[in-house]
């Protein structure tokens, strides 16, 4: 199953002119062949990507927290590892 969809824009481009700004062709970058399907395994994996314990969850408490941080160092570490965070995600 392959989908694909282009978004375009022509605001300021003038009377039905257009531009392309993406593709977005719904595929895997490697291919995925699953011989012995282990759910238990799959779970755990689900979890840590999107549960409450999961890398999403955590960079958002770190980013929440910056808020509420008394010092401009301790704000400027609370942003850098939450930014980590998100750049761990799949």
């Amino acid at each position: 199953m392959e989908t694909v969809s282009t978004g375009s824009m022509s605001h300021g481009l003038g009377k039905g002119a257009q531009i392309d700004m993406w593709a977005y062709e719904k595929k895997l970058q490697y291919p995925v062949n699953i011989k012995n399907p282990n759910p238990k395994l799959a779970q755990i994996i689900v979890s840590q990507l999107g549960g409450p314990d999961g890398e999403l969850a955590a960079s958002l408490r770190y980013l929440n927290q910056r808020y509420t941080a008394p010092y401009a160092q301790v704000k400027g570490l609370l942003t850098d590892i939450g930014t980590e965070e998100i750049a761990h995600r799949p």
